[in-house]
């Protein structure tokens, strides 16, 4: 059986947890900060939980993850 590759720009983008479960980060937080509050930038700022309509994909793409 061939090796599976893995797809670079994923691998780049997500992160499995100790827990087993796929993380990602928040869009919209790398430029035009002056108009979010401080408390929605510190949100965008966390990472959070790969939506069940995207797991399936993700792991796809990442199959040594």
């Amino acid at each position: 059986m061939p090796k599976l590759k893995t797809h670079r720009g994923a691998a780049k983008r997500f992160r499995k947890s100790s827990k087993g479960k796929i993380l990602r980060s928040h869009a919209f937080h790398s430029h035009i900060l002056t108009k979010k509050r401080p408390g929605r930038k510190a949100a965008l700022g966390s990472e959070t939980e790969v939506s069940k309509a995207n797991r399936k994909t993700v792991k796809r793409m990442l199959p040594y993850l």
